[in-house]
């Protein structure tokens, strides 16, 4: 680390904390001795001064008082041990570790009084034993309670001159709870000065923190207190008012940050996990809780593969299974880096869950066959597909290889192979498709829902829209501009689409795997569509920059576009499940000789010219309609939402 530059005062600063720090590791070596005997010497002195409260001297006229010293010093020790007052670190004392102690010394008391009169004939001042008593009480009350003093005012001696002023959204006395913890936190360099009501409500003290007004003063709040940091509990705000809050500290260049509830910063140890605030929290709906109660059932010692393992939602569903104790989990794909990355990440978790990564390409209907053959998977989760539109568009008879003859020979061996069940992850554009990767989906659907009709395998399609931080998604783009400087490339002001997270993707793949008896697509009540403009301006405004500093280019529809995304065709019937979150679309019933037809067509045309390959699917699916040509680029100022 360069210090030159460093100022005097902060290298002497730098200097006591590595030379306390490492006096606190050379200790923590010998803590049990050394605390046993630190407790020894204090018991010690203890006794001697009740001694000298009771005679008025340090040297009883019973010698029998310091006879039966070692009783005394060994029956505290006892005591104190079979509390667990040991085991805890002084540093994080609390009030249960202090009635704890009054406890073990209550306990060792009534030993002394017991064996005093059993052995000793009344011998012993009882005086000396409650005053030894209650000073043990107060005197290891006050030493835990200095030391915790002084450590956390050591943590803040290094930095309590570029420590950043915090508010915190909450004024209950779990949040001041939670501001507390902050404050006494070495590894967050920020201290709590006040509590900003979500609520309209009155100035009043929590705790040792003051409400110092509502989040509707907030913008006045930052400014009259020199805040830096705005802290919000996870939880505590809808997604909208998170936006809100955003807005009102923007020009102050104040901080937001999400901190977890008290309860998981409790169990997360010495460290409070503060992160940024995501577009994922700004996300115009609230995230779907998916009911797992059937998951169990259908994962638990089963063996399971999933395809296309190393991609976006390939791998988080892997993660997600991982979590039922399957008995082996086989990673398909045939990009060796991802599955190589997964397969260490899921190794590294000790689970009693044999994972096996499997280099395999879908198109090798050899190679699938011989992995069904030795593996002879119970549940298949078919994830692989192309999915990027404009690369798709440009690789025509690539897409139909993979999305339709790939799919169809995983479920051929699915089918062949006895499988259970059969899940596949479709898309929003396979619905009314303008563009060759939802044809390709579309397709696929068909094959698998009409081979479900007369195979012992369930075959059922999950539907849902964009996911928020896959590698085909619009936010790492738009990310990636922003650190360059801009433009952010906006296809259309008026392109809406539908978001859920990674993680709801994956959970909303593995219900259905669940619920599903065959023949279903499940779909995802995913509540309204999100503008695509409005999710560029909210990162804009996540990276700390000022409105209008950041240009975005509108570059208009490119080929296999469209401005509105659809999760279920008009004509296909819409029916709840268990789930109020899940609908079930039964699709028009297709017969599977015609599928098997229709799909072996596209496949010969795989490497014909690519309009031979459109005009086939424009006979083959009625709704497929390409979008106008793209527009000429404009640039306009981000604007506030």
């Amino acid at each position: 680390m360069d210090l030159t530059n460093v100022a005097p005062e902060s290298l002497n600063d730098h200097a006591w904390g590595c030379w306390s720090l490492r006096i606190r590791n050379r200790l923590e070596r010998f803590r049990l001795p050394i605390l046993i005997a630190g407790h020894l010497a204090v018991f010690v002195v203890i006794y001697f001064f009740a001694i000298y409260l009771r005679f008025e001297s340090f040297v009883p006229d019973n010698p029998r008082h310091l006879r039966v010293l070692p009783i005394v010093l060994l029956g505290k020790l006892i005591w104190f041990w079979s509390f667990q007052t040991f085991h805890g670190w002084w540093r994080h004392v609390t009030f249960t570790d202090l009635v704890l102690m009054a406890k073990a010394t209550f306990a060792s008391v009534a030993t002394f009084f017991l064996l005093d009169y059993l052995f000793f004939s009344e011998q012993i001042s009882r005086g000396v034993i409650l005053i030894d008593g209650a000073f043990t009480i107060a005197a290891m009350s006050a030493l835990r309670g200095l030391w915790r003093s002084w450590d956390e005012r050591l943590m803040f001696r290094s930095s309590n001159r570029n420590t950043k002023r915090a508010l915190v959204v909450g004024a209950d006395i779990v949040t001041a709870k939670l501001a507390l913890l902050i404050n006494s936190r070495q590894t967050i360099n920020a201290k709590v000065v006040g509590l900003v009501s979500p609520k309209d409500t009155s100035s009043r003290r929590i705790s040792q923190l003051r409400v110092v007004g509502t989040v509707c003063e907030l913008n006045d709040l930052c400014r009259d207190l020199r805040i830096d940091i705005l802290y919000i509990p996870a939880g505590m705000l809808p997604a909208k008012k998170i936006g809100s809050l955003i807005d009102q500290v923007c020009d102050l260049k104040v901080k937001v940050n999400i901190v977890p509830a008290l309860s998981a910063t409790l169990e997360g140890g010495t460290k409070i996990p503060v992160r940024e605030v995501c577009f994922e929290d700004l996300l115009r709906r609230e995230p779907v809780k998916l009911d797992q109660n059937l998951i169990h059932e259908m994962l638990e010692g089963k063996r399971i593969l999933v395809t296309g393992a190393g991609g976006s939602i390939g791998s988080e569903l892997c993660r997600q299974i991982m979590q039922f104790e399957p008995a082996q989990l086989l990673l398909l794909g045939r990009g060796e880096n991802r599955i190589y990355q997964i397969e260490k990440e899921l190794a590294g978790l000790k689970s009693i869950t044999d994972v096996r990564p499997v280099l395999a390409c879908i198109k090798d209907q050899s190679r699938i066959e011989d992995v069904f053959r030795t593996y002879r998977p119970e549940v298949v989760f078919h994830a692989a597909a192309h999915k990027h539109v404009p690369l798709v568009e440009s690789n025509v008879g690539e897409a139909v290889l993979n999305n339709i003859y790939g799919t169809k020979v995983v479920a051929d061996a699915c089918d062949e192979f006895g499988v259970a069940q059969f899940v596949m992850v479709s898309t929003d554009k396979a619905v009314n498709p303008t563009s060759i990767m939802g044809c390709t989906k579309q397709m696929a659907e068909r094959y698998c829902l009409a081979l479900s009709h007369q195979s012992r395998t369930n075959f059922v399609v999950t539907r849902f829209g964009n996911v928020l931080g896959s590698a085909g998604s619009v936010v790492p783009l738009f990310k990636k501009q922003i650190q360059e400087g801009g433009p952010l490339t906006v296809t259309d002001p008026k392109m809406t689409r539908y978001f859920m997270t990674i993680p709801e993707a994956s959970q909303l793949v593995i219900q259905a795997g669940a619920m599903g008896k065959g023949g279903e697509i499940f779909v995802l009540e995913m509540g309204a569509p999100v503008k695509i403009l409005d999710l560029a301006n909210d990162l804009i405004r996540l990276a700390g920059l000022q409105p209008g500093s950041i240009d975005i280019e509108f570059t208009g529809l490119r080929q296999g576009e469209k401005l509105y995304e659809e999760l279920y065709y008009q004509d296909e019937k819409l029916l709840p499940t268990r789930h109020e979150k899940i609908l079930t679309a039964y699709n028009r019933l297709f017969e599977y000789e015609e599928i098997c037809r229709d799909v072996n067509q596209l496949v010969d045309l795989a490497f014909a010219q690519p309009h031979l390959i459109r005009s086939k699917f424009q006979e083959l699916i009625p709704e497929f309609v390409q979008p106008a040509s793209s527009t000429e680029p404009q640039f306009v100022q981000p604007s506030k939402l």
